[in-house]
């Protein structure tokens, strides 16, 4: 079953994007380079957002680098996730970003293939601050491998 296919069977829908200020998915020879997409949820881990919360935060940002990057690509079939940037809005004694940043990494497992076209680079930070007091936020990098 295909990326798109196991999408839509997920119940995601990408609505079509309006242009903004910045450019969310730009191509480059046979890259998707995403801006970062930020979580819904506020707040910051270790204070007043749970690990699971922060886990739901970085999917949702994983499902809105999805439409940008289908909205660039036309679909998400034939696309390798290459590397995903996680920012986690943490306290200094917070040490699972990678947990977090989890949430997004296990939806494009599911959706390309843990051990396929899903399996990724990644690296997870904690930062004092993120714009607007988001949770999370998640930048990635997608190779198109059949165009």
């Amino acid at each position: 079953m295909s990326a798109e296919q196991k999408a839509a069977e997920s119940g995601l829908v990408f609505e079509p994007i309006e242009p903004g200020y910045l450019n969310l998915c730009i191509r480059t020879g046979n890259l998707l380079i995403t801006s970062g997409h930020v979580s819904d949820q506020k707040g910051r881990l270790g204070e007043n957002v749970s690990l699971e919360e922060g886990v739901a935060a970085a999917r949702d940002c994983a499902i809105k680098i999805l439409r940008s990057v289908r909205d660039e690509h036309g679909t998400l079939d034939g696309l390798k996730v290459v590397k995903l940037l996680g920012c986690v809005n943490s306290t200094p004694d917070f040490t699972d970003q990678h947990l977090v940043i989890n949430g997004a990494s296990d939806l494009y497992h599911d959706l390309f293939g843990k051990t396929g076209d899903g399996f990724h680079a990644r690296s997870a930070l904690g930062f004092a601050a993120l714009p607007t007091g988001v949770a999370v936020e998640v930048e990635a990098i997608f190779e198109i491998i059949d165009a």
